[in-house]
């Protein structure tokens, strides 16, 4: 059986060092961006920082953003509204599953 994968585009595996490479940003430019709240790495055990290739990806859009004149407290709220955005979606989905199967509709 293989693996999900998106899973390890979830990982948090990647070093600040790495994600600066790959991105093209400063390790100082990573950090501020996760102040602002913008990526949230994990911590390891030692305080290091650890990203997956989705904070990956998230970084280049918002470098791509900044570049583009958008303010990082704009980045932000957008993050927040889409955010929202998907988990009412997704008690849509539920609220209507819920009733599909209450009410003994099938979807073939």
């Amino acid at each position: 059986m293989a693996a999900d994968p998106s899973s390890f585009k979830e990982k948090k595996v990647i070093t600040i060092g790495i994600v600066s490479e790959l991105t093209g940003l400063s390790e100082r430019q990573i950090r501020y961006y996760e102040e602002r709240k913008l990526v949230f790495p994990e911590r390891t055990p030692g305080g290091s920082r650890r990203y997956s290739f989705v904070d990956v990806e998230q970084l280049v859009e918002i470098a791509n953003k900044i570049e583009d004149g958008v303010q990082t407290y704009e980045i932000r709220q957008e993050m927040i509204k889409e955010k929202k955005k998907h988990k009412d979606e997704a008690h849509k989905k539920m609220i209507q599953g819920q009733l599909n199967a209450r009410f003994g509709v099938r979807k073939y």
